[in-house]
């Protein structure tokens, strides 16, 4: 029954990465695939001889002797658990994607197109590369991808064009949140699981991070695509900005900065915050747009007119759903191989095997029994299975206390990894579906800009552990 789980999911990763070839939307055999997985599960429940506990991430002692009835159990506690996890992230998405597109309702964006006096495109390369890396050890690099992205499609009208610079965007995203406990998942996993601390996260992971980003933009300058300069739109010049544009967007950027900061203080879940920002940044959209408030439903006509005035009611609609529920899609697909602890095999069958083929680099004080190599193909498999999984493996996998180089090397292989295919992290497939990047291009023109930011950090990271 494994095999054919493995098989469903592979197929089901196969047409999303066919997704123009077959012409199906990928958020069709994300679904379907997901339902599948879980079916299969439900009814194969009894022979599975292991289970993985994704609330101690650890595998569950005994589970072959369970009854059938507690499998049953078990599994549906999962799938519950997997749900709350993924619905957290689609409702931070939700509301960050709301924000945003509130922002752009009065035009907000157009503030920052004005910082962009330049037309050169490798100037305003760079500029988008070091504003993601930044932003995204700030707000985390799924939210900076969301944002640079929809200035990114104020600034840049040629669509092709606009594909390599929201492909650099991804990997600055990554590399970014690397270096940041809140600014990639798998950092906040290794942080809240008391494997780093954010001295040393930063201390180790700065200058790797900064290099994953450096090198690919620096490499990306000399293409050809990045030569001259842009073509503007005049007309779009001409389009007269609200006059609350610009305190629309730093109410709409601080409210998503204060987001990490209200999980710091409450230690509730980031989704709580976004809503709290979504909230605010909503009442001041109401007053700014005039907008008459409906206090009855029974008011259709005063209803309907609210609904076409309102910022918030327009901006909501203007939210790509397809990309949610592609994201719902995969993320519960993988959990459905996390519970069955198959992600977990693959990580300690890296560390079981690697060392048998002669590959295993001089060890590291500290953790002799891990190559750097087990934690170099956890990077490059959390561009092909999400990191979140891979990471909660390694931390039931090794036993090294906090701060060790260990951590550390995992959280820069799982957080930059993910660029080599657009579907290997958050940012890529939020890329991936706001631009419809295909993602046999992003596998011909950036990856391998991806890979060589990648192995170059890994190179700096070898180097820099050694001042710690």
């Amino acid at each position: 029954m494994e095999t054919v789980i493995i098989l469903v999911f592979v197929m089901g990763y196969l047409a999303i990465t066919l997704e123009h070839s077959i012409k199906i939307d990928k958020l069709i055999p994300a679904l379907v695939m997901m339902a599948i997985l879980w079916a299969l599960i439900a009814l194969g429940i009894e022979s599975f001889p292991q289970w993985f506990d994704s609330s101690k991430l650890t595998l569950l002692e005994g589970f072959g002797s369970f009854s059938g009835e507690e499998k049953i159990n078990l599994m549906e506690e999962a799938l519950l658990h997997h749900l709350g996890k993924t619905a957290e992230i689609l409702v931070f998405l939700l509301g960050a994607m709301t924000i945003v597109e509130i922002i752009d309702y009065f035009d907000g964006f157009s503030t920052i197109k004005d910082f962009v006096k330049t037309k050169k495109k490798v100037k305003i390369l760079w500029i988008f590369s070091i504003l993601a890396f930044a932003l995204s050890a700030i707000i985390d690099n799924l939210t900076a991808t969301i944002v640079l992205i929809s200035i990114l499609q104020k600034v840049v009208k040629d669509r092709n064009v606009r594909l390599y610079y929201a492909g650099l965007i991804i990997i600055a995203a990554n590399a970014g949140g690397a270096w940041s406990p809140i600014g990639d998942v798998t950092t906040t996993m290794l942080w809240i699981g008391k494997k780093v601390t954010t001295g040393h996260l930063v201390g180790y992971l700065l200058l790797p991070s900064f290099l994953c980003m450096a090198v690919p933009s620096f490499i990306a300058s000399f293409l050809p695509i990045f030569k001259g300069d842009l073509e503007i739109d005049e007309q779009a010049e001409e389009k007269k900005k609200s006059r609350f544009s610009g305190t629309m967007l730093y109410l709409g950027l601080g409210a998503i900065v204060f987001v990490p900061i209200f999980k710091m203080i409450t230690h509730l879940p980031p989704y709580i915050g976004m809503m709290l920002s979504l909230g605010v940044v909503a009442v001041f959209a109401e007053i700014y747009s005039s907008a008459k408030f409906s206090m009855s439903d029974f008011d259709s006509e005063e209803s309907d007119a609210h609904a076409l005035h309102s910022p918030v009611h327009q901006s909501l609609s203007r939210i790509e759903l397809p990309s949610i529920l592609f994201f719902l899609g995969i993320l519960m697909a993988v959990a459905a191989l996390e519970s069955l602890g198959i992600l977990f095999e693959f990580a300690s069958s890296l560390q079981e095997y690697m060392p048998m083929l002669g590959t295993e680099i001089p060890p590291i004080p500290g953790y002799e029994s891990v190559s750097d190599l087990v934690v170099l193909l956890l990077g490059v498999a959390s561009a092909v299975i999400d990191n979140v999984p891979l990471v909660a493996a390694s931390l039931g996998m090794f036993s090294e206390p906090i701060d060790n180089e260990l951590w550390h090397f995992v959280a820069y292989s799982a957080g930059t990894g993910g660029s080599m295919l657009i579907i290997g992290s958050a940012a890529g497939v939020v890329a991936m579906g706001m631009e419809k990047i295909d993602f046999f291009w992003y596998l011909r023109k950036i990856s391998w800009l991806a890979l060589i930011g990648f192995l170059v950090g890994a190179a700096a990271f070898m180097v820099t552990r050694t001042l710690f």
